[in-house]
């Protein structure tokens, strides 16, 4: 199982299946109500664990996103990633965190 892989040039990284299945699980435990998960995928991101390989563009959405709905730690965890990333870096997680915020709205209403 690869789970390094670049995409082109383009900086994209690509994650593995075991990877799709933990995200596909964390989100489904989020439904559930447990905003932990969404942390939960900022750590794997962050570290490059369960399958994931690490992407700090991720692990800053994630973060983001568990810190908009009240997890404490996950401020501070964003915080931590942001001082390893580009301003460029920031501004890529922080649209994709407000592109999952809006798409998860538009699919409640």
């Amino acid at each position: 199982m690869q789970l390094t892989g670049i995409e082109g040039g383009s900086g994209k990284i690509v994650q593995g299946k075991q990877a799709e299945r933990l995200v596909a699980d964390c989100l489904a435990a989020y439904e559930q109500g447990s905003v932990d998960a969404l942390y939960d995928l900022g750590v794997a991101f962050s570290t490059g664990s369960h399958g994931t390989v690490c992407d700090m563009i991720e692990a800053h959405k994630w973060f983001n996103i568990a810190a908009s709905k009240g997890h404490e730690e996950a401020a501070w965890c964003r915080a931590d990633v942001a001082d390893e990333m580009t301003a460029r870096e920031i501004g890529e997680a922080q649209r994709r965190a407000r592109e999952w915020l809006a798409d998860t709205r538009r699919r409640a209403a």
